[in-house]
């Protein structure tokens, strides 16, 4: 018992992606009396390194682009089983921003290959083969407008050009000049909304791909890159752990629609929400204190998976004040897996945190079969997982 409960307690403007620990969190929108409310967050990726730009694919499935095997693939996300499939595996390149592309069984993405080229490309969603889209242009960010037409935020010398392209004649034209990343369909029209950086503060505004013709909608807070439409009247945007809206056909000024409660949990960007307006998607970088917190909530769980998903493949366990205890996963795994099982009460409340750099000390209350004791572990985290584990008797 004692052994067990102290090991438990324990480019500029084209795809510069930086491979920072992100994930992707999925929250359900709920509407009582009247009143919007964001609850039940979540993460869906739960992946060490780089998950960005959620999209989804219908009602019930979420695209997002994910870091596996030493390149950035197409993970597709089923909400109802929590189960994660692959839709590409380009070992000769990276996909970004998948979307579904409008009346087909396939989803777009802008690779970046290991050569430097960078174009849009369409993936089947049964085997993950692929055919380029676009010919000639260095696409960083997209949406569609219809199966046909694509508007596009593509790269030109220091900034990012609006573009509009019809899939079945090859053309482009060019309709608005230093625009930012996201670009979406405004909900029950025939509009593509975009951010311009023309100006200072940045405005959000509006074009007709049929028409050309290009509208005021709001002026941006902040400048900030990501936002989104709710629904036709309402657009929400980030601000660090708060999400801001506005209504624009009613007001011209923001006001706080959200704010994360989940300690550790910074920088939300890209966002998004699905079609039947359920569910919210949204980017947020995580600190090692939300990490390590996130182990414990899967600890208390008793989720093996979720839980050893914390950890680094090759995570070393010690005993204060070097002593190595084992190395690895798996090893890992086949202390905690029966216990898990065979302990119900089991729970860790943590009493004290303190939290240096990458490093994060927790002084633990653990109950376990009725018993109880007072340890502490210090955590050491790198690359978005538990590195190292540090036990004091």
């Amino acid at each position: 018992m004692t052994k067990l409960l102290c090991i438990i307690t324990l480019s500029l403007y084209g795809l510069t992606f930086a491979q920072t620990n992100t994930e992707v969190y999925l929250l359900d929108i709920k509407t009582v009396d009247g009143k919007t409310e964001i609850v039940n967050p979540r993460n869906i990726s739960n992946n060490e390194g780089y998950d960005n730009q959620p999209s989804f694919y219908d009602e019930k499935t979420i695209l997002f682009s994910s870091t596996r095997n030493g390149q950035t693939d197409i993970a597709k996300y089923d909400i109802q089983s929590g189960k994660t499939t692959w839709i590409s595996n380009t070992e000769q390149g990276s996909e970004y921003s998948p979307l579904k592309i409008p009346g087909k069984n396939a989803v777009s993405a802008i690779r970046l290959d290991t050569t430097g080229l960078q174009r849009l490309y369409e993936y089947s969603v049964w085997n993950g083969n692929y055919v380029q889209i676009l010919e000639g242009l260095k696409v960083a960010y997209h949406v569609w407008y219809d199966n046909n037409t694509v508007v596009s935020s593509v790269t030109s010398d220091d900034h990012l050009n609006l573009v509009v392209s019809h899939i079945d004649d090859g053309s482009n034209e060019t309709v608005f000049q230093n625009v930012g990343r996201s670009l979406h369909r405004i909900p029950d029209s025939d509009l593509i909304s975009f951010i311009s950086k023309e100006s200072d503060p940045w405005e959000i505004k509006s074009l007709n791909p049929k028409t050309g013709k290009i509208s005021d909608i709001a002026v941006m807070f902040k400048n900030v890159d990501d936002m989104c439409w709710i629904d036709k009247e309402t657009i929400i945007a980030a601000d660090n752990k708060v999400l801001m809206q506005i209504h624009p056909n009613k007001n011209k000024d923001w006001d706080r629609f959200l704010r994360l409660q989940k300690k550790g949990i910074n920088k939300i960007s890209r966002i998004d929400v699905s079609p039947n307006g359920k569910y919210l998607s949204l980017v947020v970088e995580e600190t090692p204190a939300a990490i390590v917190q996130n182990q414990v909530d899967a600890y208390n769980d008793r989720d093996i998976e979720a839980f050893l998903n914390t950890y680094a493949t090759d995570v070393q366990v010690f005993d204060f004040p070097g002593n190595l205890k084992y190395t690895g996963k798996e090893k890992m795994r086949e202390h905690y897996m029966d216990f898990f099982a065979n302990t119900p009460d089991l729970n860790c409340h943590i009493k004290n945190r303190i939290v240096v750099g990458n490093k994060v000390i927790d002084k633990e209350i653990v109950t376990a079969n009725g018993n109880t004791l007072v340890a502490v572990a210090i955590y050491e985290v790198e690359n978005g997982k538990i590195a190292k584990v540090t036990f004091l008797k």
